[in-house]
């Protein structure tokens, strides 16, 4: 059959056909040879998206390790602050417990030093008003 055969024996749909047959057939052969056609230039959105998304995600992960570092921070800071808090009620109780078990806690203060203890007590509280037992603010004594 000669060329001129085929195209008498050819439909308009047969050569439609023919026709998308052939540009289905460069298409292929071209992708195979890393050619690329993009019109719109989608290939290069769709790109800056995926950046886009892949440094908001680093940067995820790296508030997400500041936090557990800081999580981590925080709690040694706890457990030292908490057992700072029990060295202190310990030697308080200890304080408290010898104080009133002297041989002279009954006994009364002489005046002088009473003053005196009382002076130092409003100069602690001016210092640190908030603390419990102080007085409200008082002035320079």
């Amino acid at each position: 059959m000669t060329l001129r055969n085929l195209a008498r024996t050819l439909t308009p749909l047969g050569w439609l056909a023919v026709i998308g047959a052939g540009v289905l057939l460069v298409t292929v052969i071209g992708r195979g040879v890393g050619l690329r056609w993009d019109p719109f230039d989608l290939q290069q959105r769709r790109l800056e998206t995926v950046q886009a998304r892949a440094i908001q995600a680093e940067t995820d992960v790296e508030a997400r390790r500041l936090e557990a570092a800081a999580r981590v921070q925080q709690a040694v800071r706890l457990e030292t602050h908490q057992r700072q808090i029990l060295a202190v009620e310990r030697a308080t109780v200890a304080a408290v417990t010898q104080a009133r078990s002297a041989p002279d806690a009954n006994d009364p203060l002489d005046p002088v030093r009473a003053g005196r203890l009382r002076a130092h007590d409003r100069e602690l509280c001016r210092f640190a008003a908030d603390l419990y037992g102080c007085a409200a603010a008082s002035g320079p004594g």
